[in-house]
């Protein structure tokens, strides 16, 4: 096997175009478990741990452009008040061991439908800046997952950043797992509200073989809070709307049996942990 440890993220494209079949690696929370268990063997791993460009984070253009190489740490320390589903999703990942470690690069790449990451970013309307020696893209997040554990990277391209708009409302984030800690989500949610822009964004985790959106639970609380005033009055939400809610997010699931749950459990769980998170949500926005 051979190992490249670029220095710089041109020098890290070089070798990525000279080997397409290189695997990435950051904080290894993902390969490395895989390489333990021989489930997988590449030809070749790309250390990007000591590619500057990859670890910082600024705004630009309206967004934050976060770089591939920021940990969950980072997340909950630095970007928690610009990003707070994000940050509540990163507390939640693994233990601090983990989260000293693991980059939202790495969890993006890996593209698991139990991503902590996915659900808060897809709620937000990122966009995954992809980049190779001919130049970079973006790719909306809901068209980045192609399969479980699959990604629409192409041959030679790497993850730069996520482009995210800062939070304009609340954002909430639950998951549900046989534990509090240092689990694998058996289902999870994340739920953001734009009043500005009069909107609401979701994202379903490990509920389906991507992480999904459910565009009609979106469309249906966006529409729901301006016909009944409720983005002006901030008056409190009547439990026929928060159960309509639950039961859209559950509709917009394709959750299969496996070890960690059931697909009838996931479909209830997701039902209880869109209405918590919408009430959450809707608390804070009632107290700003």
């Amino acid at each position: 096997m051979e190992f490249f440890r670029p220095t710089s993220l041109a020098e890290a494209l070089a070798v990525a175009a000279a080997r397409p079949g290189a695997v990435p690696i950051a904080g290894g929370t993902d390969v490395m478990v895989d390489l333990n268990f021989d489930r997988a063997r590449p030809a070749a791993l790309l250390d990007l741990t000591a590619v500057p460009e990859l670890a910082g984070w600024e705004r630009d253009g309206g967004r934050l452009r976060v770089g591939a190489g920021v940990t969950y740490a980072r997340v909950i320390a630095e970007l928690a008040g610009a990003l707070p589903g994000l940050a509540l999703a990163s507390r939640t990942v693994g233990s601090p061991q983990i989260r000293n470690r693991g980059t939202l690069g790495g969890n993006l790449g890996s593209a698991s439908p139990a991503g902590d990451a996915h659900p808060p970013l897809l709620a937000a309307g990122a966009e995954v800046e992809a980049v190779s020696a001919g130049g970079s893209r973006r790719i909306p997040l809901a068209a980045f997952f192609t399969g479980p554990k699959r990604n629409a990277l192409r041959p030679g391209e790497l993850i730069a950043a996520v482009r995210v708009p800062p939070a304009a409302g609340p954002q909430q984030f639950a998951k549900v797992g046989p534990r509090n800690a240092m689990v694998i989500a058996v289902c999870s949610f994340a739920l953001a509200l734009d009043p500005d822009r009069r909107r609401a964004g979701t994202g379903i985790g490990s509920a389906g073989p991507t992480p999904l959106l459910a565009a009609g639970a979106e469309a249906f609380l966006a529409a729901a809070l301006e016909e009944e005033g409720l983005w002006d009055s901030r008056g409190p939400l009547g439990d026929a709307l928060a159960d309509r809610f639950g039961e859209l997010v559950a509709a917009a699931a394709r959750p299969v049996d496996d070890l960690r749950g059931s697909a009838a459990y996931r479909t209830r769980a997701l039902r209880v942990l869109a209405r918590r998170t919408l009430a959450w949500a809707w608390g804070q926005y009632r107290e700003r």
